[in-house]
């Protein structure tokens, strides 16, 4: 059965892997939810988010393939309860909307948003939540005429205290000392 898995990888950062990692989804016909790359805590190593919605199965077998890329130093999966995650979305709506009422307020302070900019012709809300709260403020607002929308990927930690590529890198380094 189905359901939504955050795949984190953890990399060295070079060219090409995106497109190397993404592949690997391709090949499977596997859609990709959501994806989103930044800096670790670990300094030189990237972090992939990746959401998709798959068996238990397919997801180990995808990580385990993602993990024989040269440049992926470990992939893990998780439950959406194992982790803390957010998103992020911009709406741009008519200035002149929000000055007539003060509906575009009362959205802004029922939804938990903020005002990030406001100019005569527009005025930009930033919304963090889950997709489907920023969703519905999309969808209240939309009544006013959103010009513009745009939500980012998912960004997730663990809710471990431990980061579990510190324990892998310990371990390894462990592993090779040993070797030596």
């Amino acid at each position: 059965m189905a359901q939504e898995f955050i795949i984190s990888a953890y990399t060295e950062n070079h060219i090409g892997l995106l497109n190397r990692i993404t592949i690997i989804f391709t090949r499977r016909k596997v859609n990709i939810e959501s994806l989103t790359v930044s800096e670790s805590a670990i300094k030189g190593v990237s972090k992939f988010t990746i959401v998709v919605k798959l068996s238990e199965e397919k997801v180990k077998k995808i990580v385990q393939q993602i993990e024989k890329l040269v440049e992926v130093l470990k992939a893990f999966y998780h439950t959406n309860d194992e982790m803390i995650y957010q998103e992020v979305a911009l709406y741009k709506v008519p200035t002149e909307e929000l000055t007539k009422s003060n509906q575009i307020e009362k959205l802004v302070r029922q939804h938990s948003a903020r005002i990030l900019e406001i100019t005569k012709d527009y005025t930009v809300i930033e919304k963090t939540g889950h997709k489907e709260e920023t969703q519905v403020l999309f969808e209240d607002l939309n009544q006013f005429g959103v010009l513009q929308f745009i939500r980012s990927g998912r960004i997730a930690i663990t809710r471990s205290p431990i980061e579990k590529l510190s324990v892998f890198l310990k371990q390894r380094d462990a592993e090779l000392e040993s070797l030596d």
